[in-house]
Protein backbone atom coordinates (compact mmCIF):
# COMPACT_ATOMS: atom_id res chain seq x y z
CA UNK A 1 0.00 0.00 0.00
CA UNK A 2 1.27 3.95 -0.22
CA UNK A 3 2.63 5.09 2.85
CA UNK A 4 -0.10 7.44 5.44
CA UNK A 5 0.47 10.89 4.90
CA UNK A 6 0.57 12.77 8.19
CA UNK A 7 0.48 16.53 8.68
CA UNK A 8 2.80 18.66 11.30
CA UNK A 9 0.19 19.86 13.26
CA UNK A 10 0.67 23.47 14.96
CA UNK A 11 4.32 23.34 15.24
CA UNK A 12 4.21 24.92 18.67
CA UNK A 13 1.85 22.43 20.00
CA UNK A 14 2.84 18.69 21.01
CA UNK A 15 2.04 17.35 17.30
CA UNK A 16 5.99 17.27 16.18
CA UNK A 17 6.90 15.54 19.41
CA UNK A 18 4.28 13.04 19.33
CA UNK A 19 4.90 12.34 15.41
CA UNK A 20 8.64 11.29 16.26
CA UNK A 21 7.73 9.67 19.21
CA UNK A 22 5.63 7.80 16.93
CA UNK A 23 8.28 7.02 14.70
CA UNK A 24 10.69 5.45 17.37
CA UNK A 25 7.98 3.01 18.65
CA UNK A 26 6.80 2.13 14.92
CA UNK A 27 8.07 -2.12 15.64
CA UNK A 28 6.65 -2.42 18.41
CA UNK A 29 3.29 -0.63 17.79
CA UNK A 30 3.16 -2.30 14.06
CA UNK A 31 2.97 0.87 12.45
CA UNK A 32 2.24 1.36 8.67
CA UNK A 33 5.09 3.39 7.49
CA UNK A 34 4.27 6.99 7.43
CA UNK A 35 5.73 10.32 5.86
CA UNK A 36 5.23 13.85 7.18
CA UNK A 37 4.33 17.04 5.34
CA UNK A 38 7.19 19.63 5.68
CA UNK A 39 8.42 20.58 8.67
CA UNK A 40 12.14 19.32 8.57
CA UNK A 41 13.65 21.61 11.05
CA UNK A 42 10.53 21.57 13.42
CA UNK A 43 10.64 17.45 13.91
CA UNK A 44 14.84 17.67 14.06
CA UNK A 45 14.28 19.90 17.33
CA UNK A 46 11.11 17.88 18.52
CA UNK A 47 13.08 14.78 18.46
CA UNK A 48 16.27 16.21 20.24
CA UNK A 49 13.47 17.97 23.28
CA UNK A 50 12.37 14.33 23.59
CA UNK A 51 16.18 12.81 23.21
CA UNK A 52 15.11 10.62 20.25
CA UNK A 53 17.68 8.97 17.87
CA UNK A 54 15.06 9.84 14.73
CA UNK A 55 17.11 10.83 11.79
CA UNK A 56 14.90 12.95 9.36
CA UNK A 57 14.59 11.63 5.91
CA UNK A 58 14.01 14.11 2.99
CA UNK A 59 11.78 12.44 0.34
CA UNK A 60 11.20 13.54 -3.25
CA UNK A 61 8.45 11.61 -3.72
CA UNK A 62 5.48 9.68 -1.47
CA UNK A 63 6.13 6.66 -3.17
CA UNK A 64 9.36 7.03 -1.45
CA UNK A 65 8.26 6.82 2.21
CA UNK A 66 8.02 2.83 2.18
CA UNK A 67 11.95 2.07 1.29
CA UNK A 68 12.73 4.93 3.79
CA UNK A 69 11.03 4.35 6.98
CA UNK A 70 13.13 2.21 8.42
CA UNK A 71 16.18 4.65 7.82
CA UNK A 72 14.56 7.41 9.33
CA UNK A 73 11.17 9.96 9.50
CA UNK A 74 10.26 10.88 6.20
CA UNK A 75 9.62 13.73 5.51
CA UNK A 76 7.88 15.55 1.94
CA UNK A 77 8.34 19.11 0.81
CA UNK A 78 11.14 21.99 1.83
CA UNK A 79 7.67 23.97 3.98
CA UNK A 80 9.70 24.55 7.40
CA UNK A 81 9.25 26.73 10.59
CA UNK A 82 10.74 27.82 13.94
CA UNK A 83 10.34 25.26 16.47
CA UNK A 84 9.23 27.76 19.71
CA UNK A 85 7.05 25.30 21.67
CA UNK A 86 4.33 26.75 23.59
CA UNK A 87 4.63 29.88 21.74
CA UNK A 88 2.14 30.02 18.69
CA UNK A 89 2.18 32.31 16.40
CA UNK A 90 0.95 33.37 12.76
CA UNK A 91 3.96 31.64 10.72
CA UNK A 92 3.36 28.49 12.38
CA UNK A 93 -0.54 28.17 11.52
CA UNK A 94 0.35 28.85 8.31
CA UNK A 95 2.83 25.69 8.05
CA UNK A 96 0.02 23.61 9.93
CA UNK A 97 -2.11 24.70 6.92
CA UNK A 98 0.00 23.88 4.43
CA UNK A 99 0.94 20.83 6.39
CA UNK A 100 -2.47 19.58 6.37
CA UNK A 101 -3.88 20.57 2.62
CA UNK A 102 -0.30 18.60 1.36
CA UNK A 103 -1.17 15.57 3.48
CA UNK A 104 -5.30 15.65 2.20
CA UNK A 105 -3.91 16.07 -1.06
CA UNK A 106 -1.82 13.21 -0.97
CA UNK A 107 -4.62 10.91 0.19
CA UNK A 108 -6.52 12.33 -2.70
CA UNK A 109 -4.10 11.68 -5.31
CA UNK A 110 -4.26 8.45 -3.80
CA UNK A 111 -0.01 8.31 -3.32
CA UNK A 112 -1.31 8.12 0.67
CA UNK A 113 -3.43 5.62 1.72
CA UNK A 114 -4.46 8.07 4.30
CA UNK A 115 -4.04 11.35 5.56
CA UNK A 116 -3.25 11.38 9.69
CA UNK A 117 -3.45 14.51 10.99
CA UNK A 118 -1.65 16.70 14.04
CA UNK A 119 -3.78 18.21 16.35
CA UNK A 120 -4.14 22.53 14.70
CA UNK A 121 -5.21 25.49 16.94
CA UNK A 122 -8.77 26.74 15.29
CA UNK A 123 -7.88 30.37 16.55
CA UNK A 124 -4.60 30.58 15.19
CA UNK A 125 -5.82 29.03 11.64
CA UNK A 126 -8.50 31.48 11.69
CA UNK A 127 -5.64 34.18 12.03
CA UNK A 128 -4.20 33.30 8.46
CA UNK A 129 -7.22 32.17 6.57
CA UNK A 130 -8.88 29.17 7.51
CA UNK A 131 -12.43 29.66 7.36
CA UNK A 132 -13.49 26.31 9.08
CA UNK A 133 -14.65 25.41 12.07
CA UNK A 134 -12.64 22.59 12.38
CA UNK A 135 -10.52 20.00 10.52
CA UNK A 136 -13.56 17.54 9.72
CA UNK A 137 -15.42 20.76 8.24
CA UNK A 138 -12.32 21.06 6.09
CA UNK A 139 -11.55 17.61 5.24
CA UNK A 140 -15.83 17.36 3.85
CA UNK A 141 -14.42 20.49 1.68
CA UNK A 142 -11.76 19.30 -0.08
CA UNK A 143 -13.01 16.33 -0.40
CA UNK A 144 -15.96 18.15 -2.47
CA UNK A 145 -18.93 17.15 0.20
CA UNK A 146 -21.31 19.05 2.12
CA UNK A 147 -20.18 19.36 6.21
CA UNK A 148 -23.30 17.31 6.70
CA UNK A 149 -22.43 15.06 4.57
CA UNK A 150 -19.34 13.61 6.75
CA UNK A 151 -19.45 12.31 10.08
CA UNK A 152 -17.19 12.57 13.28
CA UNK A 153 -16.66 9.90 14.96
CA UNK A 154 -14.04 9.48 18.32
CA UNK A 155 -12.96 6.32 18.46
CA UNK A 156 -11.12 4.51 21.42
CA UNK A 157 -10.62 0.78 23.10
CA UNK A 158 -13.81 1.22 25.04
CA UNK A 159 -15.80 3.31 22.66
CA UNK A 160 -17.58 4.79 19.58
CA UNK A 161 -19.18 7.77 19.92
CA UNK A 162 -20.94 10.18 17.13
CA UNK A 163 -21.31 14.05 17.76
CA UNK A 164 -25.00 14.96 15.52
CA UNK A 165 -23.97 18.47 15.72
CA UNK A 166 -20.36 19.25 16.21
CA UNK A 167 -18.66 22.84 16.79
CA UNK A 168 -21.28 25.49 17.86
CA UNK A 169 -23.04 26.59 20.65
CA UNK A 170 -24.56 24.73 22.99
CA UNK A 171 -27.79 27.31 22.77
CA UNK A 172 -28.24 26.04 19.28
CA UNK A 173 -28.03 22.53 19.10
CA UNK A 174 -32.08 22.07 19.16
CA UNK A 175 -32.95 24.20 16.09
CA UNK A 176 -30.15 22.33 14.30
CA UNK A 177 -31.30 19.11 15.32
CA UNK A 178 -33.70 17.34 12.77
CA UNK A 179 -35.01 14.17 11.79
CA UNK A 180 -33.43 14.04 8.52
CA UNK A 181 -29.75 15.20 9.55
CA UNK A 182 -29.93 12.13 12.47
CA UNK A 183 -30.72 9.30 10.19
CA UNK A 184 -28.23 11.13 7.77
CA UNK A 185 -25.47 10.63 10.32
CA UNK A 186 -26.72 7.03 11.46
CA UNK A 187 -26.58 6.07 7.76
CA UNK A 188 -23.13 7.17 7.41
CA UNK A 189 -21.90 5.84 10.62
CA UNK A 190 -23.49 2.06 10.27
CA UNK A 191 -22.12 2.03 6.40
CA UNK A 192 -18.42 3.09 7.78
CA UNK A 193 -18.87 0.47 10.90
CA UNK A 194 -19.07 -2.21 8.31
CA UNK A 195 -16.71 -0.53 5.57
CA UNK A 196 -13.80 0.60 7.71
CA UNK A 197 -14.57 -1.51 10.98
CA UNK A 198 -15.69 -4.94 9.55
CA UNK A 199 -18.57 -4.96 11.85
CA UNK A 200 -20.95 -6.84 9.09
CA UNK A 201 -24.31 -5.79 11.37
CA UNK A 202 -23.62 -2.84 12.98
CA UNK A 203 -25.50 -1.78 16.61
CA UNK A 204 -26.33 2.22 16.77
CA UNK A 205 -27.29 3.21 20.74
CA UNK A 206 -28.95 7.00 20.23
CA UNK A 207 -28.92 9.51 22.68
CA UNK A 208 -31.69 11.82 23.80
CA UNK A 209 -31.22 15.56 23.94
CA UNK A 210 -33.06 16.86 27.73
CA UNK A 211 -32.58 15.46 30.82
CA UNK A 212 -33.49 11.39 31.03
CA UNK A 213 -34.38 11.68 27.26
CA UNK A 214 -36.80 13.81 27.87
CA UNK A 215 -39.17 11.96 30.46
CA UNK A 216 -42.17 11.68 28.46
CA UNK A 217 -42.56 15.57 27.30
CA UNK A 218 -42.10 16.75 30.80
CA UNK A 219 -38.09 18.09 29.84
CA UNK A 220 -38.57 18.57 26.17
CA UNK A 221 -40.03 17.70 23.41
CA UNK A 222 -36.80 16.60 21.29
CA UNK A 223 -37.10 13.03 22.05
CA UNK A 224 -40.85 12.85 20.85
CA UNK A 225 -40.61 14.75 18.24
CA UNK A 226 -37.46 14.44 16.44
CA UNK A 227 -35.24 11.98 17.76
CA UNK A 228 -37.62 8.98 17.84
CA UNK A 229 -39.37 9.89 14.38
CA UNK A 230 -35.77 9.22 13.41
CA UNK A 231 -34.88 6.30 14.45
CA UNK A 232 -38.25 4.61 13.57
CA UNK A 233 -37.28 5.48 9.93
CA UNK A 234 -33.93 3.80 10.32
CA UNK A 235 -35.26 0.95 11.47
CA UNK A 236 -37.60 0.68 8.80
CA UNK A 237 -34.63 0.26 6.94
CA UNK A 238 -33.61 -2.81 8.43
CA UNK A 239 -31.22 -0.88 10.82
CA UNK A 240 -30.66 -1.71 14.28
CA UNK A 241 -31.12 1.39 15.87
CA UNK A 242 -31.86 1.29 19.71
CA UNK A 243 -33.20 4.75 21.76
CA UNK A 244 -33.36 7.75 22.39
CA UNK A 245 -31.67 6.66 25.32
CA UNK A 246 -30.58 8.80 28.51
CA UNK A 247 -27.37 10.27 27.53
CA UNK A 248 -26.28 9.27 31.47
CA UNK A 249 -26.61 5.47 31.54
CA UNK A 250 -25.67 5.01 27.50
CA UNK A 251 -21.75 5.04 28.54
CA UNK A 252 -21.87 2.53 31.48
CA UNK A 253 -19.87 -0.85 31.15
CA UNK A 254 -22.58 -2.61 31.11
CA UNK A 255 -24.57 -0.19 28.24
CA UNK A 256 -21.38 -0.15 26.32
CA UNK A 257 -21.91 -3.85 25.16
CA UNK A 258 -25.03 -3.64 24.21
CA UNK A 259 -24.08 -1.33 21.07
CA UNK A 260 -21.11 -0.35 18.67
CA UNK A 261 -21.44 3.26 18.17
CA UNK A 262 -23.44 5.82 20.69
CA UNK A 263 -24.68 8.54 18.07
CA UNK A 264 -25.03 11.91 20.27
CA UNK A 265 -27.24 14.84 19.76
CA UNK A 266 -24.31 17.33 20.74
CA UNK A 267 -20.02 17.71 20.95
CA UNK A 268 -19.37 17.36 24.75
CA UNK A 269 -22.29 14.57 25.18
CA UNK A 270 -19.98 12.24 22.65
CA UNK A 271 -16.08 13.58 23.59
CA UNK A 272 -16.62 14.01 27.88
CA UNK A 273 -17.26 9.88 27.68
CA UNK A 274 -14.58 9.19 25.18
CA UNK A 275 -12.08 11.26 26.59
CA UNK A 276 -12.59 10.27 30.43
CA UNK A 277 -12.47 6.45 29.30
CA UNK A 278 -9.80 7.15 26.30
CA UNK A 279 -8.13 10.33 26.39
CA UNK A 280 -4.86 8.62 25.68
CA UNK A 281 -5.86 6.27 22.38
CA UNK A 282 -9.23 7.91 21.51
CA UNK A 283 -9.04 8.94 17.72
CA UNK A 284 -11.16 11.25 15.91
CA UNK A 285 -12.02 9.62 12.69
CA UNK A 286 -13.80 11.14 9.66
CA UNK A 287 -16.46 9.44 8.17
CA UNK A 288 -18.08 9.46 4.83
CA UNK A 289 -15.00 10.69 2.70
CA UNK A 290 -13.57 9.30 0.19
CA UNK A 291 -9.91 8.96 1.75
CA UNK A 292 -9.42 7.54 5.02
CA UNK A 293 -8.42 10.23 7.76
CA UNK A 294 -7.54 9.56 11.27
CA UNK A 295 -6.32 12.24 14.55
CA UNK A 296 -5.35 11.55 18.14
CA UNK A 297 -8.62 13.08 19.60
CA UNK A 298 -6.78 15.56 21.67
CA UNK A 299 -5.42 19.58 21.28
CA UNK A 300 -2.45 21.11 20.70
CA UNK A 301 -1.55 21.29 24.31
CA UNK A 302 0.69 24.32 24.31
CA UNK A 303 0.76 24.50 28.15
CA UNK A 304 3.07 20.80 28.14
CA UNK A 305 4.75 21.32 24.49
CA UNK A 306 8.32 21.11 24.31
CA UNK A 307 8.50 19.50 27.83
CA UNK A 308 8.69 16.03 26.97
CA UNK A 309 5.29 15.19 28.68
CA UNK A 310 2.86 14.82 25.85
CA UNK A 311 2.29 11.09 25.68
CA UNK A 312 2.00 9.84 21.88
CA UNK A 313 -0.54 6.98 22.53
CA UNK A 314 -3.25 8.49 20.75
CA UNK A 315 -0.82 9.33 17.54
CA UNK A 316 -0.08 6.06 17.56
CA UNK A 317 -3.73 4.38 17.78
CA UNK A 318 -4.29 7.07 15.00
CA UNK A 319 -1.44 6.48 12.47
CA UNK A 320 -2.39 2.16 13.61
CA UNK A 321 -6.08 2.64 12.94
CA UNK A 322 -5.49 4.89 9.70
CA UNK A 323 -3.44 1.74 8.34
CA UNK A 324 -6.10 -1.14 8.88
CA UNK A 325 -8.88 1.38 7.50
CA UNK A 326 -6.81 1.41 4.53
CA UNK A 327 -5.93 -2.05 4.49
CA UNK A 328 -9.73 -3.17 4.43
CA UNK A 329 -10.57 -0.56 1.54
CA UNK A 330 -8.03 -2.19 -0.65
CA UNK A 331 -9.13 -5.23 -0.19
CA UNK A 332 -11.87 -6.38 -3.51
Amino acid sequence: MPPLAVSLGDPAGIGPEIIVASWARRRESKLAPFFVVGGTTVLEKAAAVRDLACPIVPIDDAAEANDAFDRGLPVLGAEDGTYRPGVPDDAGAALALGSLAGAVRMALLGKASAAVTAPVSKAHLARVGFEFPGQTEFLAAACGLGPNDVVMMLAGPSLRAVPVTVHCALADVPRLLDKATIAAKARITAAALTRDFGIAAPRIAICGLNPHAGEGGKFGSEERDIIAPAIETLRAEGMAVTGPHPADALFTPRARQTYDAALAMYHDQALVPIKALDFDEGVNVTLGLPIVRTSPDHGTAFDIAGKGLADPGAMIAGLRMAGTMAERRAKP
